[in-house]
């Protein structure tokens, strides 16, 4: 083999090593940045966590105080509300399936009907009809 031949393939050589220490500097430094990259993603997702909890706490906890002074405040007065009470056998047999019933407490008195507001004493209430 000629002498220029040699160098030339000594040359290319050369150059190859070269290359592969380049793209294996390259992989390095990608490499650095992808850990850098993923130490802040989680620096900033503790804080952004950090900072959010931190956030709602102080928004709830106000919140939550005036719920729970409120809370003594509804109890009283959800007697006040009308709520619907069902004929039973116990209480008000007569009006079971009657289509008169009314059957709402306001303010903690049940309106049974409009003819007989407290209910009917015995099972046979001459106003009763099928509803």
């Amino acid at each position: 083999m000629e002498k220029w031949q040699k160098d030339f393939f000594e040359i290319l050589e050369t150059v190859a090593d070269e290359v592969e220490r380049f793209f294996q500097g390259v992989s390095e430094v990608v490499d650095s940045v992808f850990e850098i990259s993923e130490e802040i993603t989680e620096q900033v997702q503790y804080t952004i966590a950090t900072e959010i909890d931190q956030y709602l706490n102080d928004l709830a906890d106000p919140l939550l105080e005036v719920y729970w002074d409120l809370e003594e405040f509804v109890g009283d007065a959800e007697h006040s509300f009308p709520y619907e009470v069902e004929p039973s056998l116990e209480k008000n047999a007569a009006c079971i399936g009657c289509r008169y019933y009314h059957g709402q407490v306001y303010s903690g008195n049940l309106l049974v009907c409009a003819m007989h507001p407290y209910g009917w004493d015995d099972n046979n209430c001459p106003d009763w009809e099928q509803y």
